[in-house]
């Protein structure tokens, strides 16, 4: 397992970086999305999984290499580290959407929502069919109770990828208990 970069080996990554070349403005991407909605079954999931690898390929080797960092750093529950790394893939690569996405995923389990809603809007405006911001958004409305916002976040990852069953069922779940409350 790859040690933590060190302030002097990051900032010569910073300084040796190129800008990112691939992301959500790929143009595999229209294919996959356009596949994702008139499949059924496993293979959904395959298209599903290579919208995410084209999500990831941020066209920078030095971006790559911290967000794997960033993403080992989280794993390890070494947060704060994690962040900086995150923080640093947005400076370099501020269009990259999926350096927004892993930051806000990072700020939900942190409990930082507020943080974490800014960071899925930047990812939405540079990537509106991230059903991935939609659900975390749908989890982070789930978690402060405002049951009606969570339900409008999932549908709209629902339209984008209707293959999400775990957000399905929360949304169902989400609908009946407002329903409830209507009787």
């Amino acid at each position: 397992m790859r040690m933590p970069l060190a302030a002097a080996a990051l900032a010569g990554l910073l300084t040796a970086w190129t800008p990112a070349g691939a992301d959500q403005n790929d143009p595999r991407l229209d294919g996959l999305f356009g596949e994702l909605q008139s499949i059924e079954g496993p293979e959904a999931l395959k298209v599903q999984n290579r919208i995410w690898g084209v999500w990831h390929e941020s066209g920078s080797d030095t971006v790559d290499l911290l967000m794997v960092d960033a993403a080992e750093a989280m794993q390890r529950g070494l947060h704060e580290q994690a962040e900086a790394q995150y923080d640093a893939v947005i400076d370099l690569a501020p269009e990259f959407a999926e350096g927004w996405n892993r930051r806000a995923t990072l700020r939900f389990i942190r409990g930082d929502y507020r943080g974490s809603i800014e960071d899925i809007q930047r990812v939405l405006d540079l990537e509106p069919r991230h059903f991935g911001a939609y659900s975390g958004l749908g989890m982070i409305y789930d978690r402060l109770d405002q049951p009606e916002a969570a339900l409008k976040a999932f549908e709209r990852a629902l339209l984008i990828n209707p293959h999400m069953d775990q957000v399905r069922s929360r949304a169902d779940a989400i609908a009946k208990e407002l329903k409830d409350r209507e009787i």
